[in-house]
């Protein structure tokens, strides 16, 4: 039995809502059970300087957590003058994450910029942050479609993400603090809509797992991304 009651194979409930902000291009607050993402894309007619000239546009994410996403207050990474390794190698994963459902060509040289800022976290908030982050650049990119600043859409597949696990010997989809923290095997499993993988992390945190057990989190993963997808399109129209 999940903490929660979910049946093995059940997201918490999932919400996105658009258009949360004045000045972005893109937003959203996407809540994933009790954790809640603020996802903004903004627009920026320049690309870094090693694809200067090539043609190519960017997509990039930076990441967040508020000081009370947490159960005890956590230090502003500003204050201490770096950011941590964790959310460095975090906001890399959404960025590539969101460049695997882009064509490039097509967006032109400018950047976007996908700032994902958690707000609550139970669980998962990487996961989160790239599901309501492609949500965000996809307004962002209608925006500049009816402003025929671009005509042809650049987005190529929708990207979702979600978790699973071994929690209790049994694979589990979505899992939230409470099973994340006692899981024997985590991973992030980040999904284009045909079902092509962008990227799996798995690690054993307290038990290792067989081929099957895999198999098995990547078929929680496909049907977890595809609710996902469902969600992400009904909240753009």
């Amino acid at each position: 039995m999940r903490p929660s009651g979910r049946k093995l194979d059940e997201l918490r409930n999932v919400s996105i809502e658009t258009n949360i902000t004045m000045h972005a291009e893109g937003s959203c607050l996407i809540k994933m059970g009790n954790t809640h993402v603020i996802c903004t894309a903004t627009v920026e007619d320049r690309v870094p300087p090693f694809i200067k000239g090539s043609g190519l546009g960017w997509v990039t994410a930076e990441y967040g957590m508020l000081p009370r996403s947490t159960g005890s207050r956590m230090r502003r990474e500003a204050a201490s003058g770096k950011q941590g390794g964790r959310t460095v190698e975090i906001q890399r994963l959404i960025g590539r994450s969101l460049r695997a459902g882009v064509d490039r060509l097509s967006l032109g040289e400018r950047q976007i910029t996908i700032d994902c800022d958690v707000i609550q976290a139970d669980g998962g908030t990487r996961c989160a942050s790239i599901t309501g982050g492609w949500m965000a650049l996809r307004l962002a990119i209608d925006n500049l479609m009816d402003s025929n600043i671009i005509l042809t859409d650049p987005l190529v597949s929708p990207v979702a993400a979600v978790s699973c696990g071994i929690y209790a010997g049994q694979p589990v989809l979505d899992l939230d603090y409470s099973e994340d923290s006692e899981a024997g095997v985590d991973g992030n499993f980040i999904m284009l809509e045909n079902g092509n993988l962008i990227e799996t992390q798995i690690s054993a945190e307290s038990a290792t797992y067989s081929r099957d057990q895999l198999n098995s989190l990547i078929d929680l993963a496909e049907k977890g991304t595809s609710e996902l997808f469902d969600i992400q399109r009904a909240a753009r129209h």
